[in-house]
This record gives structure tokens, sequence and C-alpha cells, in this order.
């Protein structure tokens, strides 16, 4: 089966050089690259700054994506944002990963089991949406912390497993010192996505491992996704076979 994933920091809808608030673009975006999974961060829910908008549902209702999940990490005085998921395929078991280190900005990741429905059985793919820290030393301890929880430590070395998000790594070090000693593989070089009208710097990411094929994988550069967000989307399109090898 083949499965394409993106993420997408949408940077709560508003445009990075214009700083108008439009999610219609996203939505355009998204639909335009038509991805079966969607990996999202900085999701407004109920913000006055984007019309008090629940912007996992537009999105997904945008999308035809009905299975969504939401996950609020920082308060406002009015509403929430933080990560989301909508997937083509049914999601279970959803949970949050904390990832707060004492003193930052509050971060978890968003995991979720998408359940990939073959002609005789169900596949589990493993899905993960998350935004990491500004500082170094914290977005080590968060990894870390993420490779240690029981989600991952007991899923099976063939269960296809999907990371991703804004890793907010300029120098892509830490998926060298962490995630590939721990099985997983990047399912790109180093793409540029920020800032996304001139992007610079290779922020975002997608690392996967277990019984999944990388068919190919590339950012999202048209005119609309530079003026939709500050950065640009990346997709990963897999092979996901119909039993483990």
């Amino acid at each position: 089966m083949r499965v394409r994933l993106m993420t997408y920091n949408i940077h709560k809808g508003i445009g990075g050089v214009d700083r108008r608030y439009a999610l219609q673009r996203i939505a355009d975006t998204l639909a335009r690259y038509d991805p079966d999974v969607v990996l999202l961060q900085e999701v407004d829910d109920g913000v006055p700054r984007s019309h008090r908008d629940r912007q996992v549902d537009l999105l997904g209702d945008a999308l035809g994506l009905r299975h969504r999940a939401f996950q609020a990490n920082v308060r406002l005085r009015e509403g929430s944002y933080g990560n989301a998921i909508l997937s083509r395929f049914p999601l279970a078991d959803v949970r949050d990963i904390e990832l707060t280190v004492p003193l930052k900005k509050r971060r978890r990741a968003l995991v979720a089991h998408g359940r990939l429905r073959f002609h005789d059985h169900t596949r589990t793919l493993l899905l993960c949406s998350l935004h990491l820290g500004l500082a170094g030393f914290e977005r080590t301890v968060q990894l870390r912390r993420l490779l240690r929880d029981e989600v991952l430590v007991h899923t099976h070395q063939d269960t296809p497993v999907i990371v991703g998000g804004d890793f907010n790594d300029v120098y892509g070090n830490l998926g060298r010192r962490l995630l590939e000693p721990a099985g997983f593989q990047p399912a790109h070089g180093r793409l540029r996505t920020f800032p996304a009208i001139l992007p610079l710097r290779p922020l975002d990411r997608i690392c996967f491992r277990g019984a999944l094929e990388l068919v190919r994988s590339f950012a999202a550069r048209s005119t609309l996704a530079k003026q939709a967000s500050d950065h640009l989307p990346i997709l990963a399109e897999f092979e996901v076979p119909e039993r483990p090898r």
C-alpha cells in the first residue's frame, strides 16, 4: 500500500510574509499534494488571532480526512495551540508523550496508531507529530525521552513507525546522534524549509523505521506554500508491505 505523508508547521494559519490569517491557504496547499496522513504543528484551537477556529477540524473537513487527533500544548488566555494528526486511515490509541523541559515552553509529542486495512487483515502504522524546543540541550533531552517512552520501546522492530515535525535542528545532527542509533532512517536530506519565502534552514524532518520502503520525498515549494506559513511542508511517500518481511 502506498502512503503519502506530509509534515507541516502551519504557523496557526498566519502567513510568513504578510502576517495575515488565511487558513484557506493552508487547506489549499494541503489539497494540492493530497496526503493520506498529515502531521501538523502550531495548530490553533479557539484563539482570537485565528477567529477562534478549531483548525484541526476545518482542515480535516476541507481535505476529507475524517480521522483526527489534536494535542493542546500551549494554553493561552483564550484557546490553545499544539500538534495534530489528520489521517485517511482510522486512528487508535492516541496519546501524549511529555517532552517539556523545566523553565522551557511546554512541548509534547502526539502519537497515534494508524490502521491500514488490506483485503483480509489490518496493519499498524505508528505516527508521531512533534515540535522540539529552541535550545540544543532541550532538543536532545526531548528526543531521548521520546525514544525511551514505552510506546516506542514496546513497538516491534518490524512495525512501521514515522516521526515527523519541526525539529528546530538547524545543523541536522540530532538524527545522526540519537535517531539513527535507535534504528530510524531519514526520509530525506537537508531539505530547507524555513523561512518559507526563501528557505535557508532545514528545520523540519521526517524519519522512519520498521517494515516500510521510502519511495520519494520532497519539500513543497509552490507559490502558495511560500505564502501560507513561515515553514514549507515536507512530503514522503512510503510503500507499506501487506505483511512484514
